[in-house]
């Protein structure tokens, strides 16, 4: 058996923390890492003590397209609650993990990139790099300094 490359390692667990997810569109999962040391996971779902969209059995931006309709939904990004989870000290420095599966087909989403606001936070947050996965063994790398040079905020 052919031992898993250390990034498709952290990706795997990421996909693992996606389960949790609540969202009937598409489950993220995130852990961010810091020198082979796990800091934090996160999953899409509604704040602590509302309702899920899982629990309510409908979606309030379903027929949106992804990256639209953002003051509809209802879920906290996985990124978010990754970041929540952990010390900013902690977080300087490290990778984030980001694994998403679309809930209608089963399939990898293939086009994932965190939303302006999660690049925000990213940044703000002291985070080097985000991985993120397209198939079991494939994935790109965002540098986050390149975020903050090509500020997607200035198009507008």
């Amino acid at each position: 058996m052919e031992r898993v490359s250390k990034i498709n390692y952290y990706l795997d667990i990421a996909e693992s923390v996606l389960e949790r997810g609540t969202c009937l569109r598409n489950n993220y999962g995130s852990i961010i890492v810091k020198n082979d040391e796990i800091i934090s996971t996160g999953y899409n779902g509604a704040p602590r003590g509302r309702d899920n969209c899982l629990d309510l059995g409908y979606c309030l931006k379903n027929d949106m397209p992804s990256g639209k309709g953002y003051d509809r939904c209802r879920a906290v990004h996985s990124e978010q609650n990754a970041m929540i989870s952990a010390a900013r000290k902690d977080m300087i420095g490290a990778t984030l993990y980001m694994v998403g599966i679309n809930k209608r087909n089963n399939q990898y989403v293939t086009d994932n990139e965190p939303c302006t606001f999660c690049k925000r936070m990213l940044i703000n947050a002291g985070i080097k790099e985000v991985v993120m996965r397209d198939t079991k063994t494939e994935y790109r790398i965002a540098q986050v300094s390149d975020w903050i040079k090509e500020d997607d905020s200035l198009k507008y």
